[in-house]
């Protein structure tokens, strides 16, 4: 593709995501009985302060510097059915400081770099980012050198984003990894169904539908500090400086994030990276 028809549709992109998508009314039914309700498994008082014992080992561990048996034991409460939001809280933490630390971990891979390699072919081959491997590796360039030891993570990430309780949810393959909170469309407006990352943008202006370009940093500007653009025009996910419109529906239809939080999912997330928006 053409270097200037990349910049079109991306300028695109950017441009319209304050737009409302056509949507069209579904068909209702003419009649529906309620579903039958499931009974409600609540956990007891024994299993809850066992829980909470678990997730108290797990952060001494962390704090005693054993982070990979801290995650172990995160992981292994995350995957229970009454796991609480701290527990989630506290796996997201340390998910992320693995991520971006040097510190062994199971989804990682050590790379001996050849002649030949670059960042770029690293990240195309591990199905990750130059972003990731130079942060994970505490590069301060884009230069690696025949012979340098690198340690990859190998993630399957995908997104998850649910418009009533307005949580974007990482899944590192079909695992729980990190939720953050986010923004989503007032009346709906964010679309729902299956999408992907398709562009990715530091410091994006904003062309608004009047034609007016809005730089970054101008006050103006809603997109924050990244975009990452799905493949429905004009919608994607972002940051902003509207600290208080995170949690809420209130954009106009793109999903928002704090811009710190939106710039590790930057950091980590390939173009192609599945999203799902549901209700």
């Amino acid at each position: 593709m053409k270097p200037w028809i990349s910049l079109a549709l991306l300028t695109l992109g950017v441009a319209a995501c304050n737009r409302t998508p056509a949507n069209s009314p579904a068909a209702l039914p003419k009649e529906s009985a309620p579903p039958p309700q499931a009974a409600i498994a609540v956990p007891s008082a024994t299993t809850v302060a066992a829980a909470d014992d678990e997730l108290t080992k797990a952060l001494e561990l962390k704090r005693a510097g054993k982070i990979s048996d801290a995650r172990t034991l995160l992981q292994q409460l995350g995957a229970t059915t009454n796991a609480s939001d701290q527990v989630y809280a506290a796996l997201g933490e340390i998910d992320t400081l693995v991520l971006f630390s040097p510190t062994p971990a199971p989804e990682k891979v050590d790379y001996t770099v050849a002649a030949g390699d670059s960042l770029l072919k690293l990240a195309k081959k591990f199905g990750t980012t130059v972003d990731l491997i130079k942060k994970s590796n505490n590069l301060s360039g884009d230069v690696i050198r025949v012979g340098d030891r690198l340690r990859i993570y190998q993630g399957k990430f995908a997104v998850e984003v649910n418009k009533t309780a307005n949580t974007l949810t990482l899944t590192d393959d079909g695992k729980f990894f990190k939720r953050y909170r986010v923004g989503t469309g007032q009346f709906s407006k964010t679309p729902v169904g299956e999408f992907k990352i398709t562009s990715k943008l530091e410091d994006p202006p904003w062309y608004r539908s009047d034609g007016r370009t809005i730089p970054f940093g101008d006050p103006e500007n809603i997109l924050g500090k990244y975009w990452l653009g799905i493949n429905v025009p004009g919608y994607g996910i972002h940051g902003t400086w509207e600290t208080n419109s995170i949690g809420r529906q209130s954009s106009a239809g793109c999903v928002r994030l704090l811009n710190d939080d939106v710039g590790e999912l930057y950091i980590v997330l390939p173009v192609g990276t599945p999203v799902t928006i549901h209700e």
